[in-house]
């Protein structure tokens, strides 16, 4: 509970800092790149086999019920409003969260942390700000790019199933997904990328000790940024289903 309260604390004072310089354009423009370049092969690759896996494992049981037609409908459903923001958030989590803790963490043990505060160089407006606007930007746009990926994907297990034509799948998909729909649950991951980025960096930030505290923040920046996500998902889509309503209303 404490840590959690410094946790709350750590986010307090990020939107506290977030408007005042200085804004360091350049290393948040570095940050992005980290977050987005070196992460797209592997979301890429994640939202492809996601659509493959998806069209193959529900195909046979829509053909049970003679329901095998809905199938871009309810793979477009799947993919945009859940399992897309969901599974690219905890790909990125395993990667950021861990690679985040522990570079802050070795900064904070080697002393690093503390020297830029000595030479009076805001190290929370470039170590945590950067790194915090950067997932929140980020995260969304590789979202688009797995679910867009994973959309190609089931197609082209249809095609190879059953030689579907591309207008009929992508018709069917998209009829029934609303722009409220696309815009809530891409934009959420904005929620999800602040929670990977701002768990991250106060792990590492507050590393006390030695190199095997640095490997511990690193491994509880991952569990605690997963966790948060479960739990915010399940508060935005409850809030998204009072203000927008459910698909079927």
């Amino acid at each position: 509970m404490m840590r959690a309260g410094d946790l709350a604390l750590f986010a307090a004072e990020f939107f506290k800092r977030v408007w005042r310089r200085p804004f360091e354009m350049r290393e948040l423009i570095n940050q992005m790149d980290e977050v987005g370049t070196k992460s797209l092969l592997l979301t890429s690759v994640t939202g492809f086999s996601i659509g493959i896996v998806l069209a193959m494992q529900s195909r046979g049981t829509l053909i049970r019920f003679g329901a095998e037609a809905v199938l871009p409908n309810m793979l477009a459903l799947s993919v945009f409003k859940e399992i897309g923001p969901v599974i690219t958030s905890l790909v990125l989590a395993g990667r950021l969260g861990a690679g985040i803790g522990a570079e802050i963490g070795s900064m904070r043990v080697t002393e690093q942390i503390d020297a830029l505060e000595v030479a009076a160089l805001k190290p929370f407006h470039y170590l945590v700000i950067t790194r915090v606007l950067a997932c929140i930007i980020v995260f969304p746009v590789l979202t688009i790019c797995t679910d867009t990926l994973a959309m190609i994907g089931g197609y082209l297990e249809s095609v190879l199933s059953t030689d579907m034509d591309y207008r009929i799948f992508f018709n069917t998909a998209f009829e029934t997904i609303r722009i409220s729909d696309l815009v809530v649950d891409t934009m959420k991951t904005s929620i999800f990328g602040f929670i990977v980025a701002i768990v991250s960096c106060y792990m590492g930030y507050n590393v006390r000790g030695g190199t095997r505290e640095v490997g511990q923040a690193a491994m509880h920046a991952v569990v605690v940024s997963a966790l948060l996500i479960f739990i915010a998902d399940v508060v935005v889509v409850r809030m998204s289903l009072l203000i927008f309503g459910d698909i079927s209303g």
